[in-house]
């Protein structure tokens, strides 16, 4: 679980660079996100804490003051340190211009972390874009104003690690895009290994090494990391939620759901939103800090408050 404050935005009159959303986020021990993929840039920067970010068979151990690139479409996964768990602010944005002014950063497919000493004035920043709610023109502007300040401070603070591109991550690379376009049908580990023409074993040995995980396993967390989106909003039957996943038969996946997840489908449907809303209701240490800020209310508060008033 993560005590999550989020500005969503729908739209945007900018094109060459706008916000999609942000957010300051407080993580329990080992709460994860993912295997999942993404519309937009995102850029996560850690305030505190450590965790672990996993894309194209990489994993890179980070901690405070490093963040990391989420590119669009691409498969992520990262966690919370089990002992030191993170606290990490984001921005996610798209544009015509959005990769080059990445670039500028020094940041792409083939550099994805980096190091930057400016944490405090990055939180500042998303502070105030969580101020930006009516929608207002002001307020599209302020917030683009915002975004670009957000880029000026990371142009004269990050610091880039080159990183290297190995063929062991070349394999795993192929083999989780495989596994994204075809978790939904009845994928077998023999079928990735035929696909990267390689044999089973040597995939074995690859996920293992890079991913800690088998490639069933890794199968199976994605199509389970699926399936909680979809329980949580969608209103699909647990049949048609199985078999968006892979599963044909709907009582295999309540088993495996109830394994990887220790409840039924239907219990953390019921559960899911609860538990969010009582958790953000009990983190009043960052409510505090928001107020103070003059955030009196985030966006999914507010959505959760007239959920509330319609019951």
């Amino acid at each position: 679980m993560e005590n999550a404050y989020v500005l969503e935005l729908s739209e945007s009159k900018f094109k060459d660079l706008f916000l999609c959303f942000c957010g300051y986020a407080q993580c329990e021990p080992l709460h994860g996100f993912g295997p999942a993929v993404r519309p937009n840039y995102l850029i996560h920067y850690i305030m505190d804490g450590r965790g672990c970010y996993q894309t194209g068979g990489r994993k890179y151990h980070l901690g405070a003051g490093e963040g990391f690139l989420i590119e669009p479409e691409e498969l992520t996964y990262y966690q919370a340190d089990q002992k030191d768990p993170w606290s990490y602010l984001w921005i996610g944005f798209s544009g015509t211009h959005a990769k080059e002014y990445l670039e500028d950063l020094g940041l792409n497919s083939r550099q994805l972390t980096f190091r930057c000493s400016q944490g405090r004035e990055l939180k500042h920043l998303i502070l105030e874009m969580l101020k930006c709610q009516d929608g207002s023109i002001t307020s599209q502007y302020r917030l683009q104003s915002l975004l670009y300040g957000f880029f000026e401070i990371l142009s004269k603070g990050v610091v880039i690690e080159e990183d290297v591109k190995s063929m062991e991550n070349f394999y795993i690379e192929r083999a989780i895009g495989f596994i994204r376009n075809h978790y939904s049908a009845e994928l077998k580990v023999t079928d990735i290994a035929n696909h990267l023409c390689v044999n089973r074993s040597y995939l074995y040995k690859l996920f293992q090494k890079s991913l800690q995980m088998s490639p069933q396993e890794f199968l199976t967390k994605f199509r389970i990391s699926r399936a909680k989106e979809l329980l949580s909003v969608t209103k699909l039957s647990i049949e048609h939620v199985a078999a968006s996943c892979g599963y044909q038969n709907a009582l295999v996946f309540s088993k495996a759901f109830k394994k990887n997840m220790g409840c039924a489908p239907t219990v953390y449907r019921k559960e899911h939103i609860r538990a969010v809303r009582q958790n953000l209701a009990e983190n009043q240490d960052i409510l505090e800090e928001l107020k103070e800020e003059g955030v009196y209310q985030n966006v999914r508060q507010k959505k959760w408050q007239n959920d509330e008033k319609k019951k």
